[in-house]
């Protein structure tokens, strides 16, 4: 199954910047969106995250991970490998 990566982003966000190089340096499409563009998008965010309004929000084949901390908790525990091996 290929894997598919959601990250939502807004401009000047350092944590979305690390996120994307994280994924970047593994070789891991994802599909950014950025809220600030689209307010529709922020709503759906909220919705998904359950009002989580900081950002990135990052989810992983439909399930929610956080943000950049726990994507890179994820990676240094060696189970963000796993995660998307499944």
């Amino acid at each position: 199954m290929k894997n598919y990566i959601e990250i939502y982003t807004g401009p000047f966000c350092n944590f979305c910047v690390l996120a994307k190089k994280l994924l970047n340096k593994k070789n891991i499409q994802y599909y950014e969106i950025d809220i600030s563009k689209n307010l529709e998008k922020r709503s759906e965010m909220l919705f998904r995250t359950n009002g989580k309004s900081t950002i990135p929000q990052i989810f992983i084949n439909n399930e929610f991970i956080g943000g950049f901390t726990e994507l890179n908790a994820l990676e240094i525990s060696g189970k963000l490998d796993k995660l998307l091996n499944t």
